[in-house]
């Protein structure tokens, strides 16, 4: 009507076009397994068998489960968690998570009944990518 370009929409009535903020999920039933880069938030109620690297929030859900080293800004751990997590800003530990492995956050909470048996080392160290993690090495 106003001279604007009109934007397709998928069967569920979502545009096209993807905003470097938009939501990823990897349901239950699914496993994924290498490597995965993503510029927006994640929610993980599958399986994960790799990295992650997120420039956002990561969420691993009561039913899901990660084996590998993450990167992100923030993350909501409700899951089991095996390996390395690298939190820039907030790591939330709830009451059904199970986390093995190394752990460096800014800041964290862990609710209680959570089975937290990490090494964690905390400050604001900064995140690195795991693309440049081998070149910091």
């Amino acid at each position: 009507m106003f001279g604007g370009k009109k934007q397709e929409k998928d069967a569920s009535g979502n545009s096209g076009s993807s905003s470097p903020n938009a939501n990823n999920i990897i349901n239950t039933g699914t496993t994924v397994e290498g490597t995965i880069t993503s510029s927006g938030d994640i929610r993980i109620d599958g399986v994960l068998v790799g990295d992650l690297d997120c420039k956002g929030k990561v969420i691993l859900g009561p039913e899901g489960r990660i084996d590998g080293n993450v990167i992100c800004q923030n993350a909501v751990i409700e899951g089991r968690f095996t390996g390395k997590i690298n939190c820039a800003e907030l790591l939330n530990i709830r009451e059904t998570a199970i986390v093995n492995g190394d752990v460096n956050t800014d800041k964290l909470t862990i609710q209680s009944n959570a089975i937290f048996n990490v090494t964690c080392k905390m400050g604001g160290n900064g995140v690195k990518s795991i693309n440049n993690k081998a070149a910091a090495s």
